[in-house]
């Protein structure tokens, strides 16, 4: 009875296996095509879609989280972090002016009470300092005369002609516009040209002097020669590089990068950007709760 039981098992156990093989490639053979579908639907997923020609609209976010943009060390692709290789190439004026900045970051960096950045004033940032203070949700809006830059600090904005016209030409007092001269302003006079299907190259020129903005929150200068180049470049749908060269020969011997495609995303159209402003009275409370006990002992003067 034992060997017969064995003789049943080993005749029926091959034909079980064959079944549950052939069973297994029949399902697979049927799953195939499907998973196949499947496969080129994750790829085509997967694929960015195509940025659309001449369009930079949409509410935009540093694509590395919103930390990203704060750069409290000064521009993102220049820190003041006391290193020779993000050394700023300073005319001898623009060290000296430098160094009248007491910053709260960065190797000079000074006590609370002694700082003298004239955003802790609550004066406006000025331009091109917006982009490298808390750069967050950023709005772009376009039509076809002009682009209009929304920034979240400050609830600031900014115009970028794309109708043709000139940048304006620096003269003493401001910016000569045919035949009129206008004053400075702190976000300055900006064209933009497109140079391509998907990049905006602009201009901007008329600035406030070094005695009225700052470079970034490290201290380093500007001044009302500076003329500063972006390039916006929309790599996809959803992706942005936003670039900043500085150019101001009365502060630098040369023009360096400032932020190099620095990546933003695209947020939902529908999302409602926050408030962020700068208070005369909040700041007031925080010098007096924090800002002044902190830089105890009284008399301590700010580092030269």
């Amino acid at each position: 009875m034992r060997n017969r039981l064995w003789v049943l098992i080993t005749i029926l156990t091959p034909a079980l296996v064959f079944s549950s093989l052939a069973a297994g490639r029949s399902k697979r053979s049927q799953q195939a095509p499907a998973a196949k579908e499947k496969s080129a639907a994750v790829s085509q997923k997967a694929t960015p879609a195509t940025a659309p020609r001449h369009d930079l609209s949409g509410t935009w976010e540093p694509a590395n989280g919103p930390s990203d943009g704060i750069q409290p060390d000064g521009v993102k692709a220049m820190p003041n972090d006391g290193k020779p290789e993000h050394q700023l190439p300073y005319t001898p004026y623009g060290l000296q002016t430098y160094k009248t900045h007491h910053a709260l970051f960065g190797p000079d960096e000074n006590l609370p009470e002694f700082n003298n950045d004239p955003r802790d004033k609550c004066e406006p940032l000025g331009f091109p300092r917006m982009n490298f203070y808390n750069l967050r949700e950023t709005q772009i809006l376009q039509n076809e005369y002009k682009v209009a830059i929304l920034y979240e600090y400050g609830t600031a904005w900014r115009v970028i002609w794309t109708d043709g016209r000139e940048l304006p030409k620096l003269v003493d007092g401001g910016v000569q516009i045919g035949k009129e001269v206008k004053e400075p302003r702190y976000y300055g006079y900006s064209v933009g040209k497109w140079m391509d299907d998907t990049t905006l190259v602009v201009q901007t020129t008329g600035m406030m002097g070094e005695d009225r903005v700052w470079l970034d929150t490290a201290g380093r200068p500007i001044s009302d020669q500076v003329r500063v180049e972006e390039r916006i470049h929309r790599v996809s749908q959803d992706r942005l590089e936003w670039t900043v060269t500085i150019d101001d020969p009365k502060m630098y011997t040369k023009p360096w990068v400032a932020m190099n495609k620095f990546p933003m995303k695209l947020e939902d159209p529908h999302r409602d950007v926050m408030e962020q402003y700068c208070s005369p009275m909040e700041m007031e409370n925080y010098n007096k709760k924090f800002a002044s006990p902190a830089s105890s002992p009284a008399g301590q003067a700010p580092k030269k």
